[in-house]
This record gives structure tokens, sequence and C-alpha cells, in this order.
């Protein structure tokens, strides 16, 4: 197993402002934390794997955010902690390499390696791009991945060639081998987003979901969260009301509740195995507000995690109900699966292998009641109909 600690720069901050000495009720306090020589984290045990990337350099306009995981830091450890469950280790700061592409190697083997030893990341950026490096850490795996990113635009670029904070989805899309089953967007902002983009999002049968639609039904971003391994989260998503912390932070955009309640979806997701937050810049923040949010967008992500009831649909589980409906106009039958213990709901629809000896890991397709209500009443899910699409 490698070792991953010469990709580390220890925390240079002073934590003793930050926790409390034989008080266990801290977020700091739950840390064990990289903070010099010969300190470095065991991971054995270990469930939540914090660490920081400072880097910035693809950012675009954004220079700064390299300065943000320190600055989270500051406001995640003093934050009361609500469970007694949970091992979590700080890993430091991954070091900006001497290139780009130095630093995107060290966060994908990093990622790689914690995920194999069953350890989640937690990264805090730096930039968005990030997300690519973290995304390479899954080609080893044998399974596809699904993607799902808060943000208000869908990061395709105008070159291909060229990767930054807001052309990473295309190097995604084009890398190969590719391993990218589905990406979700979450929260677009339809004047920030060209018809071609849109076009190609379509043509993919990606799930993408309009700030409107999802500010007006909150709830519905459970299941497309559920779905995905990797949730990527750009601060700019956010109101500039609610997060300034961000060059391109505008007028519009989710609440600060709003993005928190995501966030402990995610945690809650028994499949997701990475989860990164970019963007933040606090040159740009007024008395930390950003800051805070996302050491809370932390905490909830946290507590999500506490909570996790491993709700994993099974073949002849008592768990679980199944529910057969029949549309006659289409001539298809689909079969719903609802848990006992959590309320949430799955569609049953058998997977094709779609990449060679790459599957997908997952057999149920996460969805709401909403679509369970859609097949009663004769009309054929998006989920549903998107997902045959893609497999075939």
């Amino acid at each position: 197993m490698m070792d991953i600690e010469i990709y580390f720069e220890p925390i240079s901050i002073d934590l003793s402002a930050y926790t409390r000495e034989n008080e266990n009720f801290y977020v700091g306090n739950l840390m064990d934390t990289f903070t010099g020589a010969g300190q470095f984290p065991e991971l054995e045990n270990v469930q939540l794997a914090v660490f920081g990337v400072k880097e910035d350099r693809k950012s675009l306009k954004n220079t700064g955010c390299a300065e943000a995981p320190d600055k989270v830091r500051e406001q995640l450890y003093p934050l009361l902690s609500h469970w007694n469950n949970i091992k979590i280790a700080d890993l430091g700061n991954i070091r900006q390499g001497n290139s780009v592409e130095d630093t995107y190697f060290a966060v994908k083997e990093v990622v790689s390696t914690l995920i194999g030893q069953g350890v989640l990341p937690v990264i805090i950026g730096g930039s968005q791009d990030l997300t690519y490096a973290n995304y390479l850490a899954y080609q080893n795996t044998g399974h596809l991945v699904n993607i799902a990113a808060v943000d208000s635009v869908f990061d395709l670029g105008q070159d291909e060639k060229e990767l930054n904070a807001h052309s990473y989805l295309s190097r995604i899309i084009l890398h190969q081998p590719n391993f990218l089953f589905n990406y979700t967007n979450i929260g677009y902002q339809s004047y920030f987003v060209n018809r071609d983009a849109l076009q190609l999002m379509k043509k993919l049968y990606f799930e993408i979901n309009r700030l409107g639609n999802v500010r007006a039904n909150i709830e519905e971003t459970e299941p497309m969260i559920r779905s995905a391994e990797l949730v990527s989260f750009d601060i700019s998503a956010i109101r500039a009301a609610d997060a300034p912390g961000n060059y391109y932070a505008g007028p519009n955009g989710l609440n600060g509740e709003e993005a928190c309640r995501i966030c402990r979806y995610a945690g809650m997701n028994d499949k997701l195995t990475s989860i990164g937050f970019y963007a933040f810049n606090p040159k740009y923040d007024i008395r930390n507000q950003t800051a805070q949010l996302v050491a809370q967008m932390i905490w909830y992500f946290i507590d999500g995690y506490a909570n996790r009831q491993n709700d994993i649909p099974r073949e002849n589980s008592d768990d679980f109900i199944r529910f057969r409906v029949f549309l006659e106009d289409y001539n298809e039958e689909l079969f719903f699966v609802k848990s006992k213990k959590t309320d949430r709901w799955w569609m049953d629809i058998p997977l094709k292998n779609k990449a060679g000896n790459k599957k997908l890991n997952y057999p149920y397709t996460p969805c709401s009641y909403t679509d369970y209500q859609q097949a009663l009443n004769q009309e054929l899910p998006d989920r549903w109909w998107k997902l045959q699409q893609k497999l075939m």
C-alpha cells in the first residue's frame, strides 16, 4: 500500500484555540490531525479523512482559493460534535506540485489509496478542476462511476484540450478509458449555460436540474445525490448573500440551508465514496461567512454519514417492500422498491454490462416517491427512460 504521507504538509495553524483537552464534544477533538513530523494519522479504523489541496493555478480569476483549507478548519474545529461513532483523520494539505499535473497525480493517488482502504475522502479545495483528479482515482476500481455536481454551470469549457476549473467535465467525458456512467448537475442557472451545452447534456442522457426546480422541491435532490459515488460541490452555486467568498459569487443560487441539506443527503448516501468542496476564496470572504458555511456543510455531511442506515436494496430482503406497475400504453412493467427503515425509493432495472469488463456496482437506481406516482398515473418516469437509453 502506498505511503501517502509524502504528499502532505502538516497543518500550520494553531489548533489549540479550536480543541479542548479531555472534551470530546468538539469536532476538533474527533480529529486525528497531522500537525508535524512523525504525527501522520494512522488510517486503521478511520472512516473519514479530511484533507486540503492548495491548488488554484487553473481557477480562472479565482486565484486565492488555494488558501481555503485552513480557513475552513478554523471554523470547522470549534463546531460541536453530536457523534461518538465516527473516527476522523485530518491528513493536512497536499502540497502544490511543480506543475498542476503533479498536484492532480497526488490527489489521484491519495484518493485511490483511501478508497482502497475503505476510508471516505473529504476534499477541501482549491479549484474545482481537482474533480478530474478525484475521478481518475476510480479508474482501477473495475466499475463505472456516477458523479453529482452542485454547480451553476456544466464546466464543459470551449477548448477540449484545455483543463481548468470551467472545463474539467469535458476532460472527464473524453478521458480514455471512459468509466463515467452518469453525471448529474444540481442547480445550473440557464443564463450561464449555452444551448449547445444543454443539447450535449441531453444527448448524453445526463441528469440536469435547473436552480429554480431544485429550490422549488429540495427533497428531490436526495435521489440525485444518492445515485453518486463522487460528489463535487462548487461554492459559487450558493448565492453571494450566503457565500460571498468566490470571484464568481452572484445574486442567485442556493441558500446556506439548502446547501447544508444537500450535504447531509450526500453523507447519508451509502454508496458515496468521496466528496469535494471547491472554489471557496478567502480573499473575497466577508467576516469569515463563507468559511463558516463550508464548515457547516462539512458538519452536515459528517452528520449524514453518522446516520447512515446501510439502506441498500438486496434480493429477498425483509427491509424492503416491492411494487409492480404495468404501463399499458408503453407495454412496460416497472418495479419499485421502498425501504421500511427510511422510506427511500429505488427502481429495479436490470443493468447490462456497458463497458467491457467494467460494471455498474449498484443494481438499483435511486428515485423518489414522485417517480412511483408518475408510474401509477401511467406516465413513464424520466429517470427510467434516461437509464434505458444509456443502457442501449
